[in-house]
């Protein structure tokens, strides 16, 4: 079972600044309620216990609203003074982490998978980064993941695929063990320096699912949210 998460929170939100100012994107309200406070519900349904916000841009706000704990998780946070990337923001909290292994989500977007499953997929290949990939119906106007047995052969561009296949679903779990392995700087891109650069030294499994998906990082889907959260159970 997996109880340590990594919320990536630091983003600036510059597409919803029209709909959402002086707020960092992750605390864009949703109902009266900050999109974190949704996330935080939804690990707390999975066994999650403690939360580490990768922070930056106005992170005072995010410190003040959820504190130290939060529905029963212990919430820390691991600040950088200047942008690290998507994938430096997850090593510099990965140095505030309790456990061997975290699941990381973007703190944009809600995947509502189950949690245990997917760890339990993860377990089960003795693997040190796992992907969660949304299915779709037509990846072509996404950069889609292609598999096979599980392991991810390519992370293909957008629009290289056409028709039914999956895309990544910004839903990790991570090893403290790939890190030490991968011997990776403070600041790198995950997409560029681990996904395109890494592929071939390490086994990056990736495991597909269907549930609910909805990233806010445009006013469109900030506005879809407004009336599809209503429909959630926490």
């Amino acid at each position: 079972m997996i109880t340590e998460a990594i919320i990536l929170a630091g983003g600036f939100g510059t597409r919803l600044q029209k709909v959402v100012s002086e707020l960092p994107k992750p605390m864009a309200p949703i109902n009266g309620r900050p999109f974190l406070e949704y996330q935080l519900n939804y690990l707390s349904n999975y066994g999650i216990k403690r939360v580490i916000f990768s922070v930056g841009y106005l992170s005072e706000t995010i410190s003040d609203y959820f504190g130290n704990n939060f529905n029963g998780i212990e919430i820390d946070y691991a600040y950088e003074k200047n942008p690290l990337g998507t994938g430096g923001g997850i090593l510099n909290a990965f140095h505030k982490s309790k456990t061997d292994e975290v699941v990381v989500l973007n703190g944009d977007t809600l995947f509502e998978i189950d949690i245990n499953d997917f760890y339990q997929q993860h377990f089960a290949n003795n693997s040190l980064f796992s992907l969660a990939l949304r299915e779709l119906d037509s990846v072509d106007r996404y950069g889609s993941v292609i598999t096979k047995d599980s392991i991810i052969n390519k992370f293909a561009e957008k629009g290289e695929f056409k028709g039914k296949g999956v895309i990544n679903g910004g839903v990790y779990i991570i090893n403290k063990e790939f890190f030490e392995k991968a011997n990776l700087p403070m600041k790198f891109s995950m997409e560029k320096d681990v996904f395109e650069k890494l592929l071939t030294n390490f086994d990056f499994y990736g495991f597909p699912f269907s549930n609910y998906f909805l990233d806010i990082g445009i006013p469109e889907d900030y506005n879809r949210a407004q009336d599809e959260f209503k429909k959630l159970k926490y």
